[in-house]
């Protein structure tokens, strides 16, 4: 409940998971049928970089800050729907931009003020559904969805100690409920110990065809930094490997220190 994204937006790590929610929502939006997107922990849904938030911490220079002066071939889809100037979109907002008429987009958010604000964002949108409410316990309330296909973006603050256990929970909860649903689901990387111990959990509650997409922006040897960020996906979308290789590899090459680096590794085979 302490959490505000709005110090964080545009941040190395929101580009990278920004950047592959972009190439998940354009696979699965290539195919005809309605697809319902679900994000659990949605904030405010765009973000003002010119703001007092951000620019008590100033991360997002090191972001997108960093990407719009140079953006490379392999991310303009994503550059591009960020828009420009102070403005930086969050996961809503680019889930919105990517929608078509036949699709519905499920906004939650748990803080009172963020919650409120993300209701007046998408006031008159009828394709866009609000809830204050507990991102976890939403995915298995909205699950599953009347369209039979979807994306859920699962973005928690990791501001509790047992953040990585509740999120591995979460997701074999969902999975059970609906196998057949895209997750997305974004983690810190510290250091190793902690994410090591999440792919072990994830492994034994055997869900199948599950990758993880990681960059290091430098060795995680201080736990007290973000050293680097993954996104753990299950049922990754056809061909969505091979499209994410240059992604990441583009964002470590410019978001990244001399010993960062970027992969993509199967967890589990579908």
């Amino acid at each position: 409940m302490n959490y505000r994204h709005a110090y964080h937006a545009g941040n190395p790590a929101d580009c990278v998971k920004h950047a592959l929610l972009v190439l998940l929502l354009r696979a699965l939006t290539a195919k005809p049928k309605p697809l319902f997107v679900l994000d659990t922990h949605a904030g405010i849904g765009a973000y003002d970089l010119a703001g007092t938030e951000a620019g008590k911490t100033g991360e997002w220079r090191a972001g997108i800050g960093r990407l719009r002066h140079a953006p490379p071939p392999a991310l303009a889809d994503f550059i591009a729907l960020t828009g420009t100037g102070d403005h930086y979109p969050g996961s809503p907002a680019i889930a919105r931009a990517l929608l078509r008429p036949q699709d519905r987009l499920a906004l939650c958010e748990l803080h009172p003020d963020d919650a409120a604000t993300l209701k007046r964002r998408f006031a008159r949108d009828p394709q866009v559904h609000v809830h204050r409410r507990d991102g976890y316990e939403a995915l298995t309330a909205l699950l599953p969805p009347p369209e039979r296909r979807a994306l859920v973006l699962i973005d928690p603050p990791f501001e509790r100690v047992d953040e990585f256990a509740t999120l591995a929970a979460a997701l074999k909860a969902a999975h059970r409920k609906f196998p057949t649903g895209v997750y997305a689901a974004w983690y810190p990387v510290k250091h190793r110990a902690p994410v090591r111990d999440f792919i072990a959990d994830i492994q034994a509650r055997a869900i199948a065809d599950v990758i993880t997409c990681e960059i290091l922006f430098r060795e995680p040897l201080d736990p007290a930094r973000l050293n680097g960020c993954g996104i753990l996906i299950v049922n990754p979308p056809y061909g969505f490997e091979s499209n994410a290789l240059p992604v990441l590899e583009a964002l470590r090459a410019i978001l990244a220190e001399p010993d960062g680096a970027s992969r993509i590794t199967r967890l589990a085979d579908a």
